[in-house]
Formats: C-alpha cells, structure tokens, sequence
C-alpha cells in the first residue's frame, strides 16, 4: 500500500506539472509573435519569426541562445543597465513570468544560418578572438566566451554567428556606458582598449562562424 500511495502522489504531482509546462511554452510562442497584450509588441516584428535577428538593421538572433542570458537581458533593458530606445518600454511591459517564458521559448529554437561568409577571410578579427590584443591589454574573447564563440554558462553568450552590426553596436555600447551590465565591468574594460577597425574586425569573424544552440 505505501509504495502505491507513493506511486499516486507521484501521478497527480505529473499531471499538474505537464500542464503548467505547456502553459509557460505556450506563452512564450505568443509573447514571441503576437506580445503580451499589456504593451509589448511581438519580438518577431524586430527579431524575426525564426529569431534570426536583422542582420542589417543590427537586430540580433535570439534563437538558441540561453534562457538564462535571454532573462537577464530583458531585466537589464527594463531596469536601465542596458540603454536602448526600443527595448526599455518592451522589456519593461514585460511581466516576469513573460520573461522567463519568452526566453525559454527562443531558447529552444534551432539557430538559423548566420550571416554567411568565411572565417578565414577575417585574419585580424582571428587573431582578436583566439589570441587577443595583448600589447593593448585585450585577452582573447574565447577565454570567456568559449572556444570558436559558443558561450560558457549564461554570463558569457555565444558570439558565433551573431550578426556583426550587432556585436560592434554592443561593444560601442561598452565603450560609451550606454551598456553596464556585464560582470565586474569586465566588457566595459576590455571594450574600452579596442579601436573601432578591431572592433569591426572580430564581430566580422564571429558573425562567419556557424551558431550553434549552446
């Protein structure tokens, strides 16, 4: 009898949690293409309905990314550690549960091609990303952002195949105070020591580089 009272409490408890895992999933696919209703827009209109991104318009891929990553930089656009114009009121018409689940959702999206293009035709950007700029006081990106850009944990996020306009907005960003969010300033710091063709350079190599989902 005990073990099949255990076995009971064992079913009901699974019937409640498969629902309320399909109500979160549920929720983020309609946050993603049609808002909450409350006053943020669809992610899709800038991101895609894929979550590819805009590469041309510096929009970036959020297919694939960590769910983890996704959610702090959704708070970080509403609490004013990440300044941007279109995000704040989104992200800030954004309950918390809308977040975590909108970022679940991207986070289980397949990562779409990213911008095309060879690795090898970026030389400087190479050198920046695999061995850094030592003599500037620049470390190589892979050491925090994982070997060829994939990301390390849900502080460090991939960077290959993240479009390019994308990542040289971001590191603008660092360098202008404009983003703060990063640990212990480190982006900020390193940002900080590059010129802008570096800069150019290795998002350029990044954005060849085939995004995986980390």
């Amino acid at each position: 009898m005990p073990a099949f009272h255990g076995m009971r409490r064992a079913l009901v408890a699974l019937a409640f949690t498969v629902p309320l895992a399909a109500v979160g999933a549920d929720r983020g696919a309609t946050v993603a293409s049609s808002g909450n209703g409350d006053g943020a827009p669809p992610c899709a209109s800038c991101h895609g309905a894929d979550g590819g991104g805009n590469a041309a318009a510096g929009y970036p891929r959020l297919a694939g990314l960590p769910a983890e990553y996704l959610a702090a930089q959704l708070h970080a656009f509403a609490d004013g550690r990440r300044v941007n114009a279109v995000m704040k009121p989104t992200a800030s018409a954004l309950s918390d549960a809308d977040i975590a689940a909108v970022a679940e959702h991207y986070a289980q999206m397949a990562p779409p091609a990213g911008d095309g293009g060879t690795p090898g035709d970026h030389p400087q950007g190479r050198r920046i990303a695999q061995d850094g700029l030592w003599e500037q006081g620049v470390p190589a990106c892979t050491t925090c952002h994982g070997p060829d850009g994939r990301g390390v944990g849900s502080v460090f996020p991939p960077l290959a195949g993240q479009h390019a306009n994308y990542l040289r907005n971001q590191i603008e960003a660092w360098q202008s105070g404009d983003r703060h969010d990063d640990p212990h300033g480190l982006m900020a710091s390193v940002a900080g020591r590059l010129e802008a063709d570096q800069a150019a350079a290795v998002a350029e190599y990044f954005a060849a580089l085939p995004a995986t989902r980390q």
